[in-house]
C-alpha cells in the first residue's frame, strides 16, 4: 500500500474528516474516508508516537475500588460506562493530561502513575485517534463540579463484585476497554 495525499473535507474544532488516497499493492488507485482530531491525517503526517487522548484507569487508595464513570454520548443517545478520558493538550505530557482530566471529569486527585501503555487505537477503520490506557491510584471525593459544557458524568467507585455485575448487564453500553479491564477485575478482584 502506497499512500498519495489526503484531501481534507471538512473541519472542526475536534475532529476533521478526510479523503485519503493511496494504491492498493496491485497498484489500483483507491481512496479512504477517516476522521481525525488532526490537521494532517497520521498516515500523512506522521505523530503516531503521541496519543491524542488518555484513558484513566483508576484505583481510588482508600476504597480500593475502581473509578468508573457514566457519560452520556450523543452518538448512543444513552449512557456509555467507562473510565475518565480526555484530550492530550498541545505541549502537554501524558500526566499531566491524565491529573487535569481526573480531577475535571471526576473531582479525585491523581496520587500515583502505576503504568502507562502506548498509543493504542479503537477503531482503526474509521479514525487515526490513539489513546494511552494510564494505570493510576488517586483519592479524594468523587464529585462532578469540574465537568465542562455539555458534559454529563455520574461518577461511581466499582468493587470486584460490582463490576462482575455491570459487566453482566446486557442493556449496558460500555467503552470496549473499560469491559474488558472491569471483567478482568471482576474475575480476578485486581488490575
Amino acid at each position: 500500500m502506497k499512500i498519495r495525499q489526503h484531501l481534507k473535507i471538512s473541519e472542526t474544532r475536534w475532529l476533521n474528516l478526510f479523503e485519503v488516497r493511496y494504491e492498493d499493492p496491485g497498484g489500483t488507485p483507491r481512496s479512504w474516508l477517516l476522521a481525525s482530531r488532526r490537521a494532517v491525517p497520521k498516515c500523512t503526517g506522521g505523530g503516531f508516537e503521541h496519543p491524542d487522548a488518555v484513558v484513566i484507569v483508576a484505583v481510588h487508595s482508600p476504597s480500593q475500588k475502581v473509578v468508573v464513570t457514566r457519560e452520556y454520548r450523543v452518538p448512543l443517545a444513552d449512557f456509555e460506562y467507562g473510565f475518565p478520558a480526555g484530550l492530550v493538550d498541545p505541549g502537554e505530557s501524558v500526566a499531566a493530561a491524565v491529573a487535569r482530566e481526573l480531577r475535571e471529569e471526576t473531582g479525585l486527585e491523581l496520587t500515583r502513575v502505576v503504568r502507562s501503555g502506548p498509543p493504542v487505537y479503537s477503531s482503526a477503520g474509521l479514525t487515526d485517534e490513539s489513546v494511552a490506557m494510564v494505570f493510576v491510584e488517586c483519592r479524594g471525593t468523587p464529585s462532578s463540579a469540574g465537568n465542562q459544557g455539555a458534559e454529563l458524568i455520574e461518577v461511581l467507585l466499582v468493587s470486584p463484585a460490582e463490576a462482575k455485575q455491570l459487566c453482566r448487564e446486557p442493556d449496558l453500553k460500555f467503552d470496549a476497554k473499560a469491559w474488558l479491564v472491569l471483567d478482568q477485575f471482576a474475575r480476578f478482584g485486581r488490575l
